[in-house]
């Protein structure tokens, strides 16, 4: 039978030294775990006695306490009504935020991935809206995933019938309502309460495949679970320092029926996020508890990402290929030349991406890359059954148009998707999926194509494709919505 404290009892372990905290409900002592903390020291030391859920809930899946830490650090439980009832002092900010969503505009208000984006900025934590919205150093690639888009111009078709225009297409052997899927993104809680499970209902709901990301705010299994017989999913992969935990991974997931594996390969070190960084300052422990020798470079991206193992090669290949039948492709390709290689090794394709410009600045775009890709794999003859995918940047339905038409078997979505969850939750996901659902047919419509087979390369003017510093069409929607990085102090001067 489990322990009984008291509240009393609890914030009297309130120091480095003899350190309580307590998570839904339970009390962990975590003076022996502190120094080991992967997010650092600081975040645990701010709610020493205290309760932590809110801060524990965005940053990790439920069950991470009973997978990495031994039973006897659990001391017991408090009341959870006696814990409900303390009174909860709302700071300026949060009185802020709530105004903010209390005031959204209404969700048939949102015409496009922007406006879903505008109102992120305003509702979101500081340290949510850090996260989802940073890109690497001076986040050149991130803006130019975008701004890529617009060096790529249409070349209609006119008197063609498009009476009866179908958007649908298979990816990895699953038919789908378009050729679109949610990629993996990390810390869902950061910005709705249940996270992933928001992505997960949307993507059954409009019939598009979701993406699972190894570094989920839910657990794998919740995800699977959420999700409808008839339901694809995809996992994302970052591959363990310690080989063991990947490979029970990877089998769990085929078992419970995961379609395909993409194993990021962009990621041996995580990129510097300088709006990330900047936030940590927001999590302070009190002056007599601050630790010696912390890191006060590092963000949320910090926090989740050590295991991840940067001697991961080409060698692996075979290993990967004998863990598991799923279909294996490589997430975060970056030229043609790793296309080739990748088809040579016999994987099922790939993922043109610079992980939404938040690694290398300066990666190329995937879009800017697609036909290079397509190109050469049609030269070597790899390009049968293997599909190639592009992400980052994608913000219309002419996006996705665009990257069919150079060759790509499908578009993955990322932020857009993080942006309509954090703020209208289900419904704002279904509608964000309808809205370039609704761009890409009209775009189809008007180019004279009326199924996703007839989009073809000869569609679109690529010549102005590789000119990165030349005068683009002026993007007001994504201006309006990109935040510049402000050091700290400055934003008010």
């Amino acid at each position: 039978m489990s322990t009984r404290l008291s509240l009393q009892e609890v914030a009297s372990h309130n120091t480095k030294d003899d350190l309580w905290i307590i998570i839904h409900g339970k009390v962990y002592d975590l003076t022996q775990f502190l120094p080991e903390h992967p997010g650092g020291q600081k975040i645990i030391l701010k709610y020493a006695g205290q309760d932590a859920t809110d801060a524990f809930d965005p940053i990790h899946p439920p069950d991470i306490i009973d997978r990495y830490l031994s039973p006897d650090v659990c001391k017991g439980e408090v009341d959870v009504e006696a814990l409900a009832a303390q009174p909860k002092v709302e700071s300026e900010q949060d009185k802020k935020l709530r105004l903010a969503r209390e005031n959204m505009p209404h969700l048939t208000e949102m015409y496009n991935t922007f406006d879903f984006e505008s109102v992120a900025k305003n509702v979101l934590k500081p340290e949510a809206w850090a996260y989802y919205s940073s890109g690497a150093d001076d986040e050149i690639s991130m803006r130019e995933n975008h701004n890529a888009f617009h060096r790529i111009w249409l070349r209609p078709r006119v008197m063609i019938d498009v009476r009866d225009v179908s958007l649908e297409t298979t990816m990895l052997g699953k038919k789908v309502s378009m050729p679109l899927y949610i990629t993996g993104t990390a810390l869902g809680k950061l910005g709705h309460p249940e996270g992933e499970l928001v992505l997960t209902r949307a993507a059954h709901a409009t019939n598009v495949i979701q993406m699972i990301p190894t570094l989920a705010s839910c657990s794998f299994d919740e995800i699977v679970n959420q999700a409808q017989p008839d339901q694809a999913q995809w996992l994302q992969l970052y591959v363990n320092s310690d080989r063991e935990i990947t490979r029970q991974f990877v089998q769990h997931a085929e078992k419970r029926g995961i379609k395909g594996l993409f194993v990021t390969v962009d990621a041996p070190q995580l990129g510097r996020r300088e709006k990330d960084m900047r936030v940590k300052y927001a999590d302070e422990a009190p002056t007599e508890m601050e630790e010696s020798g912390v890191a006060r470079d590092q963000g949320a991206a910090r926090y989740i990402s050590t295991f991840i193992d940067p001697s991961l090669s080409w060698k692996d290949v075979d290993w990967l290929k004998s863990i598991t039948k799923m279909p294996i492709l490589l997430k975060g390709v970056q030229t043609a030349d790793d296309a080739v290689i990748a088809a040579q090794h016999g994987l099922q394709g790939i993922v043109l991406s610079n992980h939404g410009g938040r690694q290398l600045d300066f990666a190329p775009s995937g879009i800017e890359i697609l036909a290079e890709v397509m190109d050469r794999l049609r030269a070597e003859g790899l390009d049968k059954n293997f599909e190639v995918y592009v992400d980052g940047g994608i913000r219309r339905g002419s996006d996705i148009f665009k990257a069919v038409a150079l060759g790509a078997t499908g578009v993955g979505i990322g932020r857009p998707a993080l942006f309509a969850m954090s703020t209208y939750g289900d419904a704002g996901v279904k509608r964000l999926i309808q809205l370039l659902q609704d761009e890409l047919e009209m775009c189809m419509r008007l180019m004279g194509a009326p199924t996703v087979q007839h989009i073809t390369r000869d569609m679109v003017d690529i010549r102005n494709i590789k000119d990165h510093f030349v005068a683009s069409p002026f993007d007001h929607l994504s201006h309006s919505a990109y935040e510049r990085m402000v050091p700290r102090g400055l934003a008010k001067l």
